[in-house]
């Protein structure tokens, strides 16, 4: 029975790869106007499917939303009890069907047809109802499915390739990127991974900056009261000129018998390492590991000596990035 399950396996997944390759091989220049029309929408995208395109129509819309298009699942069935309320006259309908001929199709084609709503139609006929009265037309080739061939298999894994496709070429049409991505996946592992500097760095009132024309006396104080083992220089314009860490004071209490009237400026470590607000926090700490050090100082854009921040390794591994 192992064997025959292995072998069962074997011919699905052969048979929705060859689907693939033949999707891959069938795109056309609607492709384009499909995403072009979607990336210049100003109002939303609906999805809708028959059977089980419906079930894919909801993955594709769920995708486009979380790259920046707007976009919902409603059924074909309840489109003829009321759900056609949901479709504006500025919205876009991506309807999905295999065959194309849906009974449950008739109402919705009607409808978007009336009040000239642009429809894209994908679906494997090219003289069915949805690919006719199609704005876009985007044809899927027609696959065999398993199951004795009749189970919708190979064609909704190619219908669900091509609603990927849409939605990532549109996401980098509008040029939608990973700072962008984070704010819509502000939870769980994958927003954790998408964390920058910003969204854990210690500003204002709890940063350890400290005039370079004083004395390690006076950090010392500074460094007991933050508690992040370090102090940043700043001159009297307020630009960031280095760096003490409790680790460079014991060094110093090494060489000189007394350290507490020693002048900042002259035995700090000039030019610390400071990362933009916008890097992600992961690559932040692989910084500290690389560099052996426990903390970065953070600046805006290019200003490098305008420190904003302090990033501590600590901050970066209670969040839960590693």
């Amino acid at each position: 029975m192992k064997k025959k399950i292995k072998f069962i396996a074997n011919e699905v997944i052969d048979l929705e790869i060859n689907a693939l390759k033949k999707l891959k091989s069938s795109l056309s220049s609607s492709l384009e106007t499909a995403v072009d029309l979607i990336t210049n929408c100003q109002s939303k995208v609906i999805v809708c499917g028959v059977g089980k395109s419906g079930i894919i129509a909801s993955k594709i819309a769920a995708t486009l939303s979380s790259v920046g298009t707007p976009a919902f699942n409603i059924s074909a069935n309840d489109c003829s009890h009321g759900d056609l309320g949901s479709i504006a006259k500025k919205d876009i309908v991506i309807l999905i069907s295999n065959s194309g001929n849906s009974s449950e199709l008739k109402n919705i084609i009607q409808f978007v047809n009336r009040y000239k709503i642009k429809l894209i139609g994908i679906s494997s006929k090219k003289n069915s109802l949805l690919n006719k009265n199609s704005d876009v037309k985007l044809l899927i080739p027609e696959v065999k499915e398993a199951g004795y061939g009749i189970v919708p298999t190979s064609s909704t894994t190619a219908q669900l390739a091509l609603g990927d496709v849409i939605a990532i070429a549109t996401m980098q049409k509008k040029k939608f990127g990973k700072l962008d991505f984070k704010r819509f996946h502000p939870a769980g592992s994958l927003g954790n991974k998408l964390k920058t500097v910003e969204d854990l760095m210690i500003t204002k009132t709890k940063m350890p900056f400290i005039n370079e024309n004083l004395n390690v006396k006076k950090a010392l104080k500074i460094i007991s009261l933050k508690k992040l083992g370090t102090v940043i220089t700043r001159d009297k314009k307020n630009n960031t000129t280095g760096i003490l860490t409790d680790g460079d004071i014991k060094r110093l209490l090494n060489k000189f018998d007394d350290i507490k009237k020693l002048q900042l400026k002259k035995i700090i470590k000039k030019g610390p390492i400071s990362v933009n607000k916008d890097l992600l926090a992961v690559k932040a700490l692989k910084i500290m590991n690389d560099k052996k050090i426990t903390s970065l100082c953070v600046h805006s854009k290019s200003k490098k000596n305008k420190t904003i921040g302090l990033i501590h390794i600590h901050n970066i591994l209670d969040a839960n990035i590693q």
